[in-house]
């Protein structure tokens, strides 16, 4: 078995987390795992696992060079007698789709977000993402969207949409497992966040962009520092800014605006630690998120998460008792939240953290991931 997986770039995000996981499993299966991108941080952890980086600019937007990418990934494909294309983001998908039917080889995609669109032109961009011969969704948020935006494409492949598969996004507990932490690395980082303060600490771990929520976040962490009186609360938001220059020094002016304790902690390579030294995690994207990785990777962490009541997480936290929902957009909703988390009791702060990481290992593994993919890539090779 030979998968060629397409992805814009290597950093840090949950597409290319999952492009490296399927990579891994691809060559533990005795395959050979290629990844057509530009490359990034994460290049190392690829190459680690025992897959190949074709260097190429698969982020770009332009038609032209859309088009010459795919006569390089037939030419690829050609070459090295890739069985299947498996494309993680829209721009690349379309060089995919045209290099797999010039070789008539089978054609993955996998819908990571919700890729709204306004326009004509725009959901037919959009609806490479569904041309798959397999179409893997992360959530069932996402596979419901998928049918509402692009239902006759789909059914154009197949009209019972049995090609649409649901496979959530997976939690390595080799690396999120508050057992195997450094105490050493989680006490440096808080150290460098706190400053010498004692105070609870608000982790929101995403890269730093308007919808991502922070600024909600700064508003509830206000709104809570009004209800609680004393032991005000320092707000982390760990992620890059990737070039919002404009939006960090908003984010800082609204931050001494009203009065919070605010660390823009850039980008983190050690998140098991980081988990660690948070009182409570938060995912408060106004848009919803189709999955929520970081959502279950802090609950493999036992710590105690609340997120807004749309897209993904609804799934994550759906009829348990491990952390808490909140109205989206409601930065009030958000405070109370946050007060009830912050004032629970050592032994019900536990037991919550305890069925939190239970729930992660029973329903969202990395293991699983892989394993539900293999079966896919499988499906079509037979």
């Amino acid at each position: 078995m030979k998968i060629l997986q397409l992805v814009p770039e290597l950093d840090a995000g949950g597409a290319e987390r999952t492009t490296i996981d399927v990579a891994e499993a691809v060559v533990q299966a005795g395959g050979q795992a290629l990844v057509a991108s530009l490359g990034g941080r994460l290049e190392g952890e690829l190459d680690a696992v025992g897959a190949e980086l074709v260097r190429l600019d698969m982020k770009t937007k332009n038609p032209l060079a859309m088009h010459a990418n795919a006569r390089r990934l037939a030419e690829l494909v050609k070459a090295r007698q890739i069985d299947i294309i498996h494309a993680r983001s829209r721009a690349p998908a379309w060089s995919g789709f045209l290099a797999a039917r010039q070789t008539h080889i089978p054609f993955v995609t996998t819908y990571h977000g919700t890729y709204n669109a306004k326009s004509v032109p725009k959901r037919f961009y959009n609806s490479v993402m569904a041309r798959g011969d397999a179409v893997i969704a992360n959530s069932h948020f996402i596979a419901e969207h998928v049918r509402a935006e692009h239902g006759p494409v789909l059914a154009a492949r197949r009209a019972d949409l049995s090609h649409l598969h649901v496979i959530p996004r997976g939690v390595d507990f080799s690396t999120f497992d508050p057992a195997l932490c450094d105490p050493l690395r989680v006490q440096g980082l808080r150290a460098a966040w706190l400053d010498g303060r004692d105070a609870p600490v608000i982790l929101l771990p995403a890269r730093l962009t308007a919808w991502k929520g922070q600024r909600l976040a700064i508003e509830a962490v206000a709104l809570l520092s009004a209800m609680q009186g004393s032991g005000q609360p320092v707000l982390v938001c760990a992620g890059d800014a990737q070039g919002r220059d404009g939006y960090v020094e908003e984010l800082r002016a609204l931050a001494a605006q009203k009065g919070v304790a605010l660390v823009l902690a850039g980008h983190v390579t050690d998140m098991g630690s980081a988990y660690l030294v948070a009182d409570v995690v938060i995912n408060p994207s106004t848009d919803p998120e189709a999955f929520g990785r970081t959502l279950a990777e802090a609950m493999a962490m036992e710590r105690l998460v609340i997120a807004a009541a749309h897209g993904g997480p609804l799934e994550i936290l759906s009829g348990s008792e491990t952390g808490w929902l909140f109205e989206p957009g409601n930065a009030s909703d958000l405070a109370r939240r946050l007060h009830t988390a912050l004032t629970l009791d050592p032994p019900a702060r536990k037991l919550r953290g305890q069925l939190a990481r239970q729930r992660v290992i029973g329903h969202y593994s990395r293991e699983a991931l892989q394993a539900a993919t293999l079966r896919v890539y499988a499906e079509l090779l037979d």
